[in-house]
Order: C-alpha cells, then structure tokens, then sequence
C-alpha cells in the first residue's frame, strides 16, 4: 500500500449544546479526534478496507458513517471511479464529545480533498450531517459544523440550514471529563419534555443571545453569566454520576462556566486561561477520586481550525 496514494485528514472532538444552545451551538476542541484516508480506488462504488482504535464498527459502507459520507459526494459528482477509506477511532463512541461526527467531518473533508475541493468547507456541512443521521437519527449539525469549521458556529435554522461560523474571537480553553459510563443519546433525549415553560424558554433565549454578544465583545464576565442551561441540564444532570459535585468543582476552581457535553456524560468547562483549565481538570478529578469511575480528561484550546490533512503513517488493511 503507498502512503502517498492516500488523502489523511484529521477532523476533532466537539462540544455541542454549550449549556444553553441546544441543538444549535458548538465548538470544536484540539483533540480528541478521528482520522480517515481516502484514495481512488478501481473498485466501483465506496469501500472500507481498515479500521483502527475501535471494535464493533461496520465494514459495509451502507452501515458505517464515513461510508455514507463519502458515498453522498461520490453521487452529488457522479465520481467515476471508486473510494476507498480508512478510519482511525481516536475517541470513544458514545461520549459526548461527537464522535460520529469526527468521522463524519473527517471523512467529507477527506473525499472532497481527493476530488479537487469541489465544495467549500461550509457545503460539506450537509453531507457530514448524512452520516449524523446514520448513527442517531437525526441529520442535526451542531458538532459535525463545528468539527468541519472549527471555533464556535450557530446553527440559526435547519430548513434551510444556515450554518453561522463565529471563529474563536475570544481565547478560551476547555477542560473535557469523560467519566467511563455508558449513557445513550437516545436515552438522553428520550427524558426531555415536549413542551418548556414561558419564563424559562426567555431566560434561556437570553442566555444564548448574551454569550453570542460576550464572545464577540470578548467579555469573559458576560460569557460567565451567560454559560446557563435553564432547561435540559436540570433534566439530564442525574444521568451523569457525580455531575452537580463535578460542576460546582469546576466552578469553585475557577471556570467560566460548566456543563454537559452534548448529550453525555461528558462534563466541559470553559476558562480563560490554560493554567485555570488545568486547576478544573484537577478539580473534577479529584471529585471522582474515590468513586471508582475511570476518566479520561483533555484540556485544550478551542481552535481556530476544524478538520485539516495531516500525515500519518497508513493503516494496514484489515484481512
């Protein structure tokens, strides 16, 4: 197998809903991640030959995400030779942290790269929502965007999908804790109600508005105040175990705000500075210490850029 045949992408970790956007605000983290490698291939149609970090994926691309990403393109363009990729799992299913979508995001911006860029970065965005759909039900944006884009996007509508791209216009570092507990999306969102109350539905809308305006006028108070969910937190934080202790750890060391990652049970807390996200990393582990759950915990700046090509060793083929 040549190397050089290959397009290696790296798409990263996100971090989605952000205490008071759900469902339409994300960022994107340094790391975890997943990788994909994508080449033509004389084999019609798309095929998956490795996977790595992960057992129990599928190998048909019907079934996998980065198959039906790739295959998406591959008929948007009527691509007249086939697609091989290649998936190296850097982060756990089932997190938090959006690892479907890290496949997905590195499997479109891989395609498109081995395709001459037909598409924008901001266009791949549907076609990374294809392989959302796949593993949730639900073709939803707010971590496959932010893993394409990088830094922080809104999503304002899905019909039509307008992706908003905020960059990261204020320096921010976030500390990820992964407690080692399974907690399922479909669980997560099964537990919400319907139907939300007038007076919180306005001091929710006011909290996602206030922290779009502390970001841009980087007012790391005003973000603070604003890093609030006043509607689906309450109802989740029983999932997580030790989550209220977590939080007020992250809080009391020093964090502008903490919450639930995605769906959970990851716990993220925003700082302004990497020393402070150390002292809530240390915090929040130190609230697990004696609790028998295993963690694995990351502290990262929120970057400027999303998926990228890298170069990495290829994988071996799979027999």
């Amino acid at each position: 197998m040549n190397e050089s045949d290959y397009i290696k992408v790296f798409a990263p970790a996100t971090v989605a809903n952000v205490c008071c956007g759900f469902d339409v605000l994300g960022f994107a983290l340094d790391q975890p991640g997943d990788e994909v490698w994508a080449r033509k291939s004389d084999t019609p149609g798309v095929t998956i030959s490795a996977i790595e970090g992960i057992s129990g994926l599928s190998f048909n691309p019907e079934e996998n995400v980065i198959g039906v990403v790739a295959q998406k393109i591959a008929t948007a363009l009527d691509v007249p030779f086939g697609i091989e990729l290649q998936l190296r799992k850097g982060m756990p299913v089932g997190s938090g942290l959006g690892s479907s979508a890290a496949s997905s995001a590195a499997a479109a911006y891989a395609v498109n790269e081995l395709l001459g860029k037909p598409f924008t970065t901001e266009e791949l965005v549907v076609f990374a929502m294809e392989g959302e759909r796949v593993a949730s039900g639900s073709a939803h944006a707010d971590n496959v965007a932010p893993s394409l884009l990088g830094g922080f996007v809104l999503v304002r509508s899905y019909d039509p999908l307008d992706i908003v791209p905020l960059g990261v216009p204020v320096e921010l570092y976030c500390t990820c804790v992964h407690p080692l507990v399974e907690l399922k999306t479909s669980l997560a969102r099964s537990i919400l109600k319907k139907e939300v109350p007038m007076q919180k539905a306005i001091r929710q809308w006011g909290n996602l508005a206030a922290l779009m305006a502390g970001l841009l006028k980087r007012d790391y108070n005003l973000i603070s105040r604003s890093l609030h969910d006043e509607i689906f937190e309450p109802e989740r934080a029983f999932l997580i175990p030790l989550f209220k202790q977590a939080k007020q750890a992250a809080l009391d060391a020093g964090a502008l705000g903490a919450g639930i990652s995605g769906s959970g049970p990851s716990i993220f807390a925003l700082s302004a500075t990497e020393e402070r996200a150390q002292q809530v990393k240390n915090a929040i582990e130190q609230v697990y210490a004696s609790s028998g759950i295993e963690l694995n915990t990351y502290v990262t700046q929120v970057p400027e850029q999303g998926a990228r090509v890298i170069q990495q060793p290829s994988l071996h083929a799979h027999a």
